[in-house]
């Protein structure tokens, strides 16, 4: 990551910070680098903006998204509240602050008697809002780790932020939650709370940090922390979600309604099972894609208990999060921007990173030529069964390699390359350094830098 940083101008040197004239820092470049990618994006979905959003040019040109057609089909552009009292079958289906937003930017869209025209704006100034949010991202990547500003190039440059940012609106999520373990990683707990209850607000999944810090602080015997930061994040949710509860419950249910009550879903294991007649009878796939998930949650506390050395925060949230993603009901094409930044953190090597982003890219095209599959007069465009599957097959394996070598680099941290330079975890906050009080395996000592004298420990 470092060499190449040669490009613009070469590693943070020790005088860096002080010099006027350096306009190009690191996170001017990689601010450059994100709106260049998401402008991509933007070119990428052009045919659908010119053509409008239908089928089957929408599958065949891989330019789909939600965000336009959600506008209409669930009363936005008819000036619809989500959740309240909406008519059956356009009720709202995201968790609140996902819907505050889908809302609000519904009131920027200009008056017009063309929908195409209407839907064009509504995808646009999205479009111009998520763009923002991956740039938000990139930022909380790159402060996170001072020394290593680099490693948030993972996240501007990824090729699925351009396929898939303006899928739907996951972007929100994203950005809280990394801006949530950056307030953690500056041992803000409370802060990090807020932001992590605000992001599980607009998506479900940031919930899952909390599996691996409840690990890692009994382990470190920092459980105080971890019990300010739970609190104030169930503050967060509840000051958002209490008032649509009270205003209209059964709205404000549905989303938990359609994850629990949906069968298998586009692009999971599951799904491609059914494909081949191998599927998993409705009435039991909730249990046997949680008790799945259940099951690879405890072999990565396991992994965190006996390990020699104490694994690095991003470390585990990526394995649990990639756990949740490989055992899930559903897979759609946008929950690969979930996984970026913990990516970019976890294990920050390019070849690594593109081998992952290659299977992804794969899926990408697969699913789109799928469902087209399902448009009348099309069929001859589409991937048939086998096809698709194997396209699937590319997004398993990618991710299992990547959590491969994440797990390698908890067993064998001298491979580590956030922690090569003598580093801990340096996104872990209170854990940075933090000796273990509990830990089921003897302690393995911090392998030598190959750059530098690695830094005394902290006083327990």
């Amino acid at each position: 990551m470092r060499s190449g940083s040669e490009v613009v101008g070469g590693p943070l040197g020790s005088h860096a910070r002080a010099d006027p004239h350096r306009w190009w820092t690191p996170l001017r470049v990689l601010l450059a680098l994100v709106f260049l990618v998401s402008g991509l994006g933007v070119v990428s979905k052009q045919h659908c903006r010119a053509d409008g959003w239908t089928a089957p040019g929408q599958y065949t040109h891989a330019c789909y998204s939600d965000i336009p057609s959600l506008y209409f089909a669930r009363g936005l552009a008819e000036g619809d509240v989500p959740y309240i009292a909406q008519k059956p079958g356009r009720e709202v289906e995201y968790p609140v602050l996902t819907g505050l937003v889908m809302w609000l930017t519904a009131q920027a869209v200009p008056a017009s008697d063309d929908p195409g025209d209407r839907a064009r704006w509504y995808f646009d100034v999205n479009t111009l809002l998520l763009a923002v949010c991956a740039a938000a991202v990139v930022v909380a990547t790159a402060r996170i780790a001072p020394r290593r500003p680099w490693d948030a190039a993972l996240v501007a440059g990824a090729p699925l932020l351009a396929l898939t940012g303006t899928i739907n609106w996951d972007l929100y999520a994203v950005a809280l939650l990394a801006w949530g373990m950056l307030a953690w990683a500056r041992r803000r707990p409370v802060a990090a709370g807020l932001l992590i209850g605000l992001a599980t607000a607009a998506k479900f999944y940031p919930l899952f940090v909390f599996g691996p810090l409840l690990v890692l602080c009994w382990r470190a015997g920092r459980l105080r922390e971890l019990s300010r930061c739970l609190g104030a994040a169930v503050v967060a949710w509840l000051a958002v979600n209490l008032p649509v509860m009270v205003a209209d419950f059964d709205g404000w249910a549905r989303f938990y309604r359609l994850s629990r009550e949906r069968g298998a879903g586009f692009s999971s294991i599951w799904f491609v099972l059914s494909q081949q007649g191998d599927g998993v009878p409705p009435g039991a796939l909730n249990v046997v894609s949680g008790g799945l998930f259940g099951l690879c949650c405890l072999l990565i506390a396991l992994l965190a208990l006996r390990a020699a050395r104490r694994p690095r925060l991003a470390q585990l949230v990526f394995l649990t999060v990639a756990a949740f993603l490989l055992t899930n009901k559903v897979y759609s094409p946008q929950y690969v921007l979930w996984l970026i930044p913990l990516a970019a953190l976890a294990r920050p090597r390019w070849r690594d990173f593109l081998i992952w982003q290659a299977g992804e890219a794969i899926h990408f095209v697969g699913i789109w030529l799928l469902i087209a599959g399902y448009s009348p007069g099309d069929a001859n465009r589409a991937l048939g069964v086998d096809a698709y599957g194997l396209t699937v097959a590319a997004h398993v394996a990618g991710t299992l390699w990547l959590c491969a070598m994440v797990v390698r680099d908890i067993l064998r941290p001298e491979h580590d390359p956030v922690r090569a330079d003598g580093s801990d975890d340096p996104h872990g906050g209170v854990l940075d350094r933090a000796p273990d009080v509990f830990a089921a395996a003897a302690p393995r000592p911090p392998a030598p830098s190959r750059t530098a004298a690695a830094p005394a420990p902290l006083p327990g």
